[in-house]
């Protein structure tokens, strides 16, 4: 089986918008799709001939769920999300930051749930278009964060790639000081549900470049200093809305 997957930056925050199917003219999975990644998952859809079946929400905030309602409601998809942070996908301002609540004032925006909405849980494999997702709870950036994890048979280098959401990115790890943002369950989710994995699986971020288990585990200095067993860096660079 092969799999496609066609990401692309979306928004003024640059979230990466994740179009996943097991090849050209099947049905598909959308993963968060933030602000203005509508019209990027259309343009994917129309050029592989696929047909959404799936929205997977790695976590409420708005940058990754902006879109959720418009592109499930456009090819009549289930929405599926932890449920500590489905209250987020009609009201994400429970879940912003000062500075972006402020870059929003003045507009007419709403938020609705999407018609089909199912939750996950830790441990859950989401069996649909035709691909098995494994769920794993990862709570610290937000309490419902979750990683979707998926067999990847076309390179032998690869064994699985990791849609991360802002868990883990290239050098650096999410957030904690937003509303619902954990430090220390940041750290045990780092040490219990990454550092547990293989050096083969490919981390497909919220934001900025894709990356590996393996280069992480020998370049990231959280997850050094998490191996090492060390006091966690007092001024950490972290990432996210």
């Amino acid at each position: 089986m092969r799999v496609l997957i066609a990401g692309f930056p979306a928004g003024p925050w640059g979230t990466n918008c994740y179009v996943v199917a097991t090849g050209t003219g099947s049905e598909c999975v959308v993963v968060d799709p933030g602000k203005d990644a509508a019209s990027g998952v259309a343009d994917v859809v129309r050029e592989h001939k696929l047909k959404p079946v799936a929205v997977l929400v790695t976590h409420g905030h708005i940058d990754h769920m902006w879109c959720v309602a418009p592109v499930a409601g456009t090819y009549d998809a289930t929405a599926w999300i932890h449920p500590n942070d489905r209250h987020l996908l009609a009201n994400p301002m429970a879940g912003m930051s000062r500075e972006t609540s402020q870059m929003l004032l003045g507009g007419n925006y709403t938020w609705a749930e999407p018609d089909d909405v199912r939750e996950v849980s830790d441990g859950q494999t989401i069996e649909i278009a035709g691909m098995q997702f494994f769920v794993d709870h990862t709570p610290g950036h937000t309490p419902g964060s979750v990683t979707f994890r998926a067999d990847y048979p076309d390179v032998a280098e690869i064994s699985q790639v990791m849609f991360a959401g802002d868990l883990l990115f290239e050098g650096s790890i999410g957030r904690t000081d937003l509303p619902g943002g954990d430090h220390p369950t940041m750290l045990r989710s780092l040490r219990n549900k990454v550092l547990t994995l293989s050096d083969d699986v490919v981390v497909l971020p919220g934001h900025g470049n894709q990356t590996s288990i393996g280069r992480e585990r020998a370049t990231n200095p959280f997850l050094q200093d998490l191996l090492d067993d060390q006091r966690f860096p007092t001024n950490p660079i972290t990432r996210g809305l």
